[in-house]
């Protein structure tokens, strides 16, 4: 039996089994809409996990407004959810200026596509390194607090309800830990990398010091605030404290549950490793077009093709910020 070859003209666009476009789409379109349903549902099921575990540890769930608060250059300043707003309407204005170079292309207009693909590529960029600036902040933690031996996590207000950083009341006992020099025998790099600014005492110390503090648990009330308690509750609940907690990491978190940190950190940490993957993809696209290689072609599909991915990305952010950070 014989097999049967297809052949075609340069100037035909074809599939390897024929010459029929399903849904009138080139081969490489459709592959593009493959990845972005496949790339579509794990993002799902990564949201969906989200979703089903904040909703089992709601009482403990950390409040969006009080945990991205930060602000470029505005130190000190709370800022709830400016900078995260900032940083989508970025995210967002790219995916216009992506709209216009494929529009452009379109036209065959290679200045235009260009000036759009670098206007897209500066977005992605500032966006990029925002959600870095975002990371830093979360690690770093702002006001640090107490977690007990039964694994509650403390933390500190004034009489008004107004967070009080550890800083501000923590006293320094005598050191209580040898220091690490070069003249020790061994080196204990991965303890000094995770000690806290303060011991469990010191905060005790200084609590009992200033009588106006309380201590407030991760419990949620009905209206959607955090439990504070009395002074004498307050004691009684710092004396089982047993670490101090500063920022955020995989194992401890200053803002309340444990898994909103690992559901931070990995879910938009995905979807960064997309829109960073997307501007390196854009810069190889960006210099092609100065090249000259797809106004040779007479098409400029490429930049389309990008655009897809691109715009998914800018379309997953949504559902990210909107889970995260809104609801």
């Amino acid at each position: 039996m014989k097999a049967t070859v297809t052949t075609a003209n340069n100037d035909e666009k074809t599939w390897g089994g024929g010459d029929i476009q399903p849904l009138g789409a080139s081969y490489g379109k459709m592959m593009m809409w493959f990845f972005i349903v496949s790339d579509a549902l794990t993002f799902s099921g990564f949201l969906a996990a989200y979703g089903f575990s904040r909703f089992k540890f709601i009482e403990t769930w950390p409040l969006a407004d009080e945990v991205f608060t930060h602000f470029p250059f505005m130190h000190g300043v709370s800022a709830p959810m400016y900078y995260v707003a900032l940083m989508t309407f970025i995210l967002i204005f790219s995916s216009v200026t992506m709209v216009l170079a494929v529009d452009a292309g379109h036209q065959l207009k290679k200045t235009k596509v260009a000036i759009y693909m670098f206007l897209t590529i500066i977005g992605g960029f500032i966006f990029v390194g925002s959600q870095a600036w975002e990371w830093k902040n979360f690690i770093k933690g702002e006001y640090g607090a107490i977690e007990t031996a039964g694994g509650s996590l403390l933390q500190f207000v004034d009489k008004d309800g107004k967070r009080v950083a550890l800083a501000d009341f923590a006293v320094k006992l005598p050191e209580q830990r040898e220091a690490l020099t070069r003249s020790k025998t061994s080196w204990f790099m991965e303890d000094a990398e995770t000690q806290p600014s303060f011991t469990v005492a010191e905060v005790q110390a200084g609590f009992k010091a200033h009588p106006e503090l309380l201590v407030r648990t991760e419990q949620l009330t009905e209206k959607k605030k955090k439990t504070v308690l009395s002074r004498a509750e307050s004691e009684t609940r710092l004396s089982t404290a047993k670490y101090v907690v500063e920022g955020a990491n995989l194992t401890r978190n200053e803002y309340g549950s444990k898994l909103f940190a690992d559901f931070f950190f990995f879910i938009t940490g995905f979807h960064g490793f997309h829109v960073f993957s997307g501007v390196i993809i854009n810069i190889i696209i960006f210099f092609n077009v100065l090249l000259g290689t797809y106004e040779k072609r007479k098409s400029y599909e490429m930049v389309e093709k990008v655009g897809l991915y691109w715009h998914f990305v800018d379309l997953v952010w949504v559902f990210v910020f909107t889970v995260f950070y809104l609801v």
